[in-house]
């Protein structure tokens, strides 16, 4: 019961250090507001049809407000807070500033189109779209990530204090939940990947990947603010936890793993010298494996919510050739995305385990001992 304490605090600790690499700090915003213009774009976008890939891309992609819903012309979203160090000098205000994304303040506006698409930019001298030099606002990813890491703070404390008042008891209630999965990560992935002598030490880390990746690709399924965002969908969170393998991976590597990895045993003399073409496999597949680990979560979690948004729009491009045709596909539509929805829930699951068993198998292989 001590160690299992234990290592639900290290989980906590080590989920605040996943939140400093990755959430930017609050400033306080600016009140100051100007008059935005911005009717012309509006009469455009009315005039345009739907557009399939655009609700697509906007739905996965990340976004400086949560855009909830919208009737007629009227936009209900979440401001946020918009911080930029540009010139010299911070620049803070809310995301309603840009009128959702048709108007500017001070200069700043959201790109509509080019290399810059959707990000924040200004006009430089020449007329040329420039980005600022520094940008840490609170985007939608940033703001999701941070509600469910307090979320996944608060429910290992609580099951921490669970088993410190039910010390010699059956668990119970959410803790009977959170135990098989517990012991599960740290004896057959964490025991088995790494050896009984040394797994205790990456247990705690392996514990807050399982975990953090699990709950946030079950919270982005939600269809409803604020869980309506994919975090774990997003190349820039998978890649931090990436990174963070790679790391833990290459200082605890010992004197046989770094051996095999610039002279490999078993391998003919002729592919080590002159040109060395096993130490060149080996050093690129060090950071092939990070590389890999990001874009296999990242590609699974977005194909599942674009393959349940592109049935959602079924709907609406059968609706512009016929109502009733638009009601009959809903049926349909409703149905596979619901199919859609339940089978990401054991992705979320599969997901979150393949990340975790390779990160283990990657530190099993960097303490490994020789054989005789």
């Amino acid at each position: 019961m001590a160690r299992q304490n234990l290592v639900n605090k290290s989980v906590v600790l080590l989920i605040i250090f996943f939140l400093s690499l990755s959430m930017p700090v609050f400033a306080a915003p600016q009140h100051a507001k100007q008059e935005s213009e911005f009717e012309k774009e509006q009469k455009e976008a009315e005039q345009e049809g739907f557009e399939l890939g655009k609700l697509i891309i906007e739905h996965i992609t990340d976004s400086y407000e949560y855009h909830i819903f919208q009737i007629g012309e009227h936009h209900f979203t979440v401001s946020l807070p918009v911080i930029l160090y540009d010139q010299g000098h911070w620049v803070t205000f809310w995301s309603s500033e840009f009128h959702h994304h048709h108007g500017e303040y001070k200069g700043y506006y959201i790109a509509e189109k080019g290399n810059n698409q959707g990000k924040i930019v200004r006009k430089n001298a020449e007329g040329v779209e420039v980005r600022p030099r520094l940008d840490i606002s609170i985007t939608r990813t940033v703001g999701t990530l941070m509600l469910n890491s307090l979320m996944v703070i608060f429910i290992f404390l609580w099951v921490a204090k669970t088993y410190r008042r039910r010390k010699e008891m059956a668990p119970k209630g959410f803790q009977s939940f959170m135990e098989p999965l517990i012991v599960f990560i740290r004896d057959d992935v964490a025991k088995a990947s790494i050896g009984k002598d040394h797994y205790e030490r990456f247990t705690p880390f392996l514990l807050t990947l399982f975990f953090f990746i699990f709950f946030n690709n079950l919270l982005g399924i939600i269809p409803f603010f604020p869980w309506s965002v994919g975090v774990t969908a997003n190349t820039a969170i998978t890649g931090v936890m990436a990174l963070a393998v790679f790391i833990i991976t290459t200082v605890n590597g010992n004197k046989h793993y770094w051996t095999d990895i610039f002279n490999t045993p078993g391998v003919p003399w002729w592919l080590k010298f002159p040109i060395p073409l096993m130490p060149i496999v080996e050093v690129m597949g060090l950071f092939i494996k990070p590389i890999v680990l990001m874009i296999r979560l990242f590609a699974n979690m977005i194909a599942g919510h674009t393959a349940i948004m592109g049935f959602v729009a079924l709907i609406f491009i059968f609706a512009k050739f016929s109502v009733g045709l638009g009601y009959g596909v809903s049926v349909v539509s409703v149905m596979f995305s619901i199919f859609l929805d339940m089978l990401e829930v054991l992705v979320a699951l599969i997901q979150a385990y393949v990340f975790t068993i390779l990160s283990a198998l990657y530190f099993g292989m960097a303490v490994e001992k020789p054989h005789h």
